[in-house]
């Protein structure tokens, strides 16, 4: 009985796991560049039970009673980097990628360590000094991995290879960066990306549409249809504890006295 006890408690917990990952994905679904996670479950291994070794065994070995399975844990979280839908805005340092690739991005943490991000959100603006950065005032970097300074008083016109012109002159290339693997970059924030170790990079073969936003791919309908579907597994495991909850007591207080 206490099997059953656990095993709708592993449910829950996962399915908890699932709502958390299913909430951050509508929180952001207006969120520019933003990418949808998965939640992924898993069953525990199969338990074996045996019997002790005693007379009836024969004293020669434990004796396999059956197969016990304890429930489920939680898997591992997955990103769909599936390209959203594009918004038009008119504003030329609005940049949306058509194709797999990512911003390189030279972001400074708090403690004043610098390192290279990348992100699909191309909501980009000029800075005071001219320098072309996202809205939380990092450098966008170009395809030589420097900052990307231009003249204030000139307007400017980016082409799709990313290549900004200014009076007609080419003055910068925006630098796109890609990998062969998608399983070695870690979310950092809700934008940006990070390789980790054994992260091999690669050409980009994406387009660059100027004025335009790549807006989040998270399916609002969809979301919704999960979230109940998730609320109403996890009603069921509560409903099951409390059925265990009701026999336990009665085993304690009422079969007690017969």
């Amino acid at each position: 009985m206490l099997k059953g006890l656990y095993t709708a408690y592993t449910a829950m917990v996962n399915e908890q796991h699932r709502l958390d990952t299913m909430t951050n994905n509508l929180a952001n679904a207006s969120t520019v560049g933003f990418k949808k996670e998965g939640a992924t479950s898993e069953s525990f291994k199969d338990v074996l039970t045996v019997k002790i070794k005693d007379a009836s065994a024969g004293h020669v070995g434990p004796e396999l009673i059956g197969r016990n399975n304890p429930g489920v844990k939680i898997g591992e979280n997955y990103t769909d980097y599936t390209q959203g839908s594009f918004r038009i805005t008119d504003n030329t340092y609005d940049l949306a990628l058509s194709g797999d690739g990512f911003f390189a991005i030279e972001f400074t943490n708090k403690a004043g360590e610098t390192s290279t991000m990348y992100t699909r959100a191309g909501q980009f603006t000029l800075n005071r000094e001219g320098y072309l950065v996202t809205e939380d005032g990092d450098y966008v970097l170009d395809n030589q991995s420097r900052r990307i300074r231009l003249n204030t008083l000139l307007d400017s016109k980016i082409d799709e290879n990313g290549t900004i012109y200014q009076n007609d002159v080419a003055v910068a290339r925006i630098g796109l960066t890609d990998f062969e693997d998608y399983d070695y970059l870690e979310k950092y924030g809700e934008t940006y990306y990070r390789p980790i170790e054994g992260a091999r990079t690669t050409q980009a073969n994406a387009e660059i549409n100027s004025g335009y936003l790549e807006m989040s791919n998270v399916q609002v309908v969809s979301e919704m249809v999960n979230l109940i579907a998730i609320t109403r597994n996890y009603e069921s495991s509560q409903k099951i504890i409390q059925t265990y909850d009701g026999s336990l007591e009665i085993a304690a207080t009422q079969l007690g006295r017969v």
